[in-house]
């Protein structure tokens, strides 16, 4: 049995997050997700949904078998748990495969790291799109 596992953010969910993790699950047998934790986001702005909130709507969905909120201090701890054959990346997620593949060799892990290269192209696919939508339309 071959277990992917995908991460992110996931705040207000939309199609490409259901994309993404449809292309995820297409790559094995189960789909796990890592709900990043606000506090460890430091790339973009923090998320309006709570964690807890965020990781109740990811476990809610069909293609996800089970997700969990990530660690508040090493991102590898929830990968330990999991035991992932596959890690998923999403198209506009900033890690370097190559990096990313040395790190967790040098931490144990045996699991190859794939980009999804496939997005979806509709006006509300972003989360950063859905806010400045609402924005302009409640002004």
């Amino acid at each position: 049995m071959v277990r992917v596992l995908a991460t992110g953010t996931f705040d207000l969910l939309h199609p490409g997050h259901i994309f993404y993790l449809s292309k995820a699950q297409e790559l094995g047998d189960e789909l796990y997700v890592i709900v990043a934790r606000e506090s460890m986001i430091r790339h973009k702005p923090k998320p309006v949904i709570p964690d807890e909130q965020r990781v109740k709507m990811v476990n809610s969905l069909s293609v996800v078998d089970k997700a969990i909120l990530g660690s508040e201090s090493d991102m590898f701890e929830p990968i330990r748990e999991i035991k992932p054959d596959i890690i998923a990346l999403g198209y506009d997620q900033t890690f370097d495969i190559e990096e990313l593949e040395k790190q967790l060799h040098e931490k144990g892990f045996n699991c190859k790291v794939i980009r999804v290269e496939q997005s979806l192209t509709c006006s509300l696919c972003s989360t950063g799109r859905i806010i400045k939508k609402v924005l302009e339309r409640y002004k």
